[in-house]
């Protein structure tokens, strides 16, 4: 039965092991990191300008879990959207390299570096995903590994 929903994005015998998806870029304003941080993850140094100028980040930091929610925004918006995508599965290895501060661009690449088939559920494949989020400087600040389960177009 063809998901109605799906059957015009790219599937798991579409991708391919090392493929690499340019992510786009968003900028990290104080707003955002105060907004996050109120509701999300409320340190100092996330919240409060002098709190944070004194603390060992030096100044107003995004929480590495906003930059991970961003990323995947990002990763959403490029790719994810674009494809026959059930859901995560998990991350791992996750490494908040260098903190986000404001006014960061942030941006990068997700690779393929894993493409199996369910060994259980024949319709579903499992895509493997590294991330490199880096600042406009270059700099690292995000990388990680996550598992997304993917629909096949034939589950023969």
């Amino acid at each position: 039965m063809t998901n109605l929903v799906t059957k015009d994005r790219r599937h798991f015998e579409d991708l391919a092991i090392g493929e690499v998806i340019d992510l786009g870029h968003v900028t990290v304003s104080k707003e955002m990191i105060i907004t996050f941080a109120r509701e999300f993850d409320p340190f100092p140094f996330h919240l409060d300008e002098a709190a944070a100028k004194a603390s060992l980040l030096g100044g107003l930091a995004s929480s590495g879990w906003q930059t991970g929610g961003l990323s995947l925004r990002m990763l959403v918006d490029s790719f994810l959207n674009t494809v026959a995508s059930a859901g995560g599965l998990g991350f791992t290895n996750l490494k908040w390299k260098n903190p986000v501060m404001v006014g960061d661009t942030i941006g990068g690449t997700v690779s393929i570096v894993e493409l199996r088939r369910s060994g259980s559920h024949p319709q579903w494949g499992i895509m493997t995903l590294d991330f490199d989020v880096r600042n406009q400087k270059n700099a690292p600040v995000l990388t990680m590994r996550l598992a997304n389960l993917i629909e096949t177009r034939n589950p023969a």
